[in-house]
Order: structure tokens, then sequence, then C-alpha cells
């Protein structure tokens, strides 16, 4: 199948740029709170642990221990994704991102870049919703605009798929694990042959994005709950 790549290369444009499950989780979750939480920025390993496992507003679920994230938030560092903080009077190190300098990114595309990374392949319009305080997106133009800026980077960071039979929008997936896999380029199942099956595959796809709404609406009360306890 076709797909609508305008450049090929992964990110990175070589294995040893290539990031695995973990190392794309735990700088996404810097990233995410960074906006979400700034009063918590940098983040302690214990709260980048929870970050990390946390069950809403992630694709897929994890469950990642303190060692695994100190040994994922090394390499990082190594990658100079990342950055350890000691500050003067404090009993733990804390951690920052470094996507911005890495690789010349705005807050609109680091919002952009960091849904890709937590939540999986995503439309321009789920984006747009599930973005909450990282970025106020005006418009899905405004976030399409920030989603071709990030495919015409070289490498590229992100890859937009061919839209499926049934949906009205494209869906887009981040690079920074390597090309996307053979079957996210497939379409998405809609349900049984004939316009009803493709009016089903919608209603469920709305469903869903619904559904993903009120995650993120639980996840941001509760950070924001967090702040006066």
């Amino acid at each position: 199948m076709t797909n609508e790549l305008t450049a090929a290369p992964a990110a990175g444009g070589n294995a040893a740029a290539v990031l695995d499950p973990q190392e794309i989780r735990v700088l996404a979750v810097l990233a995410e709170k960074e906006a979400l939480t700034p009063d918590n920025y940098p983040m302690s390993l214990n709260a980048i642990v929870n970050g990390c496992n946390q069950l809403t507003s992630r694709d897929p679920i994890m469950q990642m221990t303190d060692d695994s994230v100190q040994d994922t938030l090394q390499r990082l560092i190594e990658r100079k994704l990342v950055s350890a903080i000691s500050q003067a009077g404090a009993r733990v190190v804390k951690y920052e991102h470094r996507m911005r300098i890495k690789w010349t990114l705005e807050q609109d595309k680091v919002a952009v870049l960091s849904i890709l990374m937590l939540r999986g392949l995503q439309t321009a319009g789920e984006i747009r919703t599930r973005s909450g305080r990282l970025h106020d997106f005006k418009s899905v133009p405004d976030v399409e605009t920030a989603l071709q800026f990030l495919i015409d980077k070289y490498p590229p960071l992100v890859a937009r798929l061919e839209r499926a039979p049934g949906t009205k929008e494209s869906r887009y997936g981040h690079l920074l694990g390597g090309e996307l896999p053979a079957n996210a380029y497939e379409p998405a199942a809609a349900g049984t042959a004939g316009s009803g099956g493709g009016r089903v595959g919608q209603l469920e796809h709305e469903v869903a994005v619904l559904r993903g709404e009120l995650e993120d609406l639980k996840a941001q009360f509760e950070a924001f709950r967090q702040q006066f306890q």
C-alpha cells in the first residue's frame, strides 16, 4: 500500500538515533509534565516513574521500575536529549528534556510530538483535542501546520498515513522509534461490508475520540488538584 510520507528515512537516519519504547515514554513524560505541572519541573525520578506508569492518556500502558527509568534517563542523557540537574540544597537529582534544543522545536511542535509519543497514531483533530495545556491550538489547521513542519524536517520526525475508508482524517505517527510498522498503513476495520459498515466504523472512531477526551479531562483535573495538596 502506498503511504503519504514526504521523506523516507527514519528519524535520526541510522539505528543509533532510534529510540526504544522506554526512551520514548520517558522523554514524552518530561515534555508533557513541563507544560502540565510547571511548578514540579524539572522532575524527580519518582515523578517520572509515576508519569510513565500513568493509566490515562497513555498507549500503550507501561509498568516501568525505578531502575529501568534510571537506566533510560542515563541513555537519554548520553544522547543529549535529557539533562540532569543538581540544585543547591536539593536532596535528589532532577531531570529535564532537551527536545526543543536537539531538534530546534517551538512549543507547538513539542506538544504535537509529545501527544504522538504518548498516545500512538492520532488524527490532527485528536491531537488538538488532547493537547490540553501542552499548547492551545486554535484550530485543526494550526495542528496540521505543526505536523507538516515535523514531516518536512530532515530527518523527518513524523509521518502521515493514508486516510482509511470510512474516516474523515489522516492519521499521523512519530518516527523516533524508526519507521512505522507495515501494518500501521493498513486501513482501520470499518465494520461489515458496504456503506453501513463504513458508518459503523466512523461511529466507533467518534466514540473512541470522546473516551479519549474524557480521559484527558480526568488527567488534567488530577494534575490541577495535586497543586493544592
